[in-house]
């Protein structure tokens, strides 16, 4: 693929959580084609290992991770294995994320920390020590994968509702704490037809009650990443970028 100078990332190394599937796997994708080294970083190392594959046959460079991006060693471990692969991380994407339906009532302990762990804890962890790196090095840029969920008021998934709430006020207070050297911005996705699409209802996989009245796919959500992560991009921090098909 011909790389536009805006969007050439020849040289960059990114780290994308839940890069092996969904929005994540498109990410690393459209990254690699334009130049970029990838780490791709799921729970399931097969699954990695496959999506590395076809990066590598891009001519690229990529390294596959097994971890879990709420726990919180694991989320060092994948850091400092990142580093040691290949010795910088200059995009990070947290990308990893679950969203379990279930009435606030009937939401146990156990359920309540595991979307906590995953939406929030895991991407501070992440963003916190690689943006330290990068502010100590030669700068980069943090990408958190968000949701409308943040501020919509959407019933039945209250936890996630609110670990992607603190996700957009992590991304702004990070992106002061971190500048002038490192961005962090953040994609409050809307509906999009993903693994978790499985569980909806047919009328709702062709349907959604937003400006564009469908569901977006995958690949929808490449340019607004692009851009986020792209040195022309250099003025822009701190920003929740909305690709949610419009409004409600």
């Amino acid at each position: 693929m011909a790389t536009d100078p805006l969007f050439d990332f020849t040289g960059k190394v990114a780290l994308i959580t839940g890069g092996s599937r969904g929005l994540g796997y498109r990410m690393a994708m459209a990254l690699a084609e334009r130049g970029a080294d990838i780490i791709v970083a799921s729970r399931k190392l097969e699954k990695c290992e496959e999506v590395a594959g076809e990066i590598r046959a891009l001519g690229r460079r990529a390294h596959a991770i097994s971890a879990h991006a709420g726990k919180w060693d694991e989320c060092d471990r994948l850091i400092e294995e990142s580093y040691g692969a290949f010795g910088r991380v200059d995009i990070l994407i947290n990308n990893a994320g679950m969203s379990p339906a279930a009435p606030s009532h009937e939401v146990s302990e156990q359920l309540f920390d595991s979307v906590l762990n995953l939406n929030f804890k895991g991407p501070f962890r992440l963003a916190s020590r690689i943006g330290k790196r990068m502010a100590d090095g030669d700068g980069g840029c943090i990408i958190n994968i968000s949701s409308v969920a943040a501020d919509g008021g959407f019933p039945g998934v209250v936890p996630y509702s609110g670990a992607k709430a603190a996700l957009d006020a992590m991304t702004r207070s990070l992106a002061r704490e971190y500048a002038p050297k490192v961005r962090v911005n953040a994609i409050q996705a809307g509906p999009f037809l993903t693994d978790i699409a499985k569980a909806w209802d047919e009328k709702s996989r062709e349907e959604q009650p937003v400006a564009l009245g469908r569901p977006g796919e995958p690949d929808e959500i490449v340019t607004a990443a692009l851009m986020l992560a792209s040195d022309s991009s250099s003025y822009t921090t701190g920003a929740i970028l909305r690709v949610d098909g419009g409004p409600r």
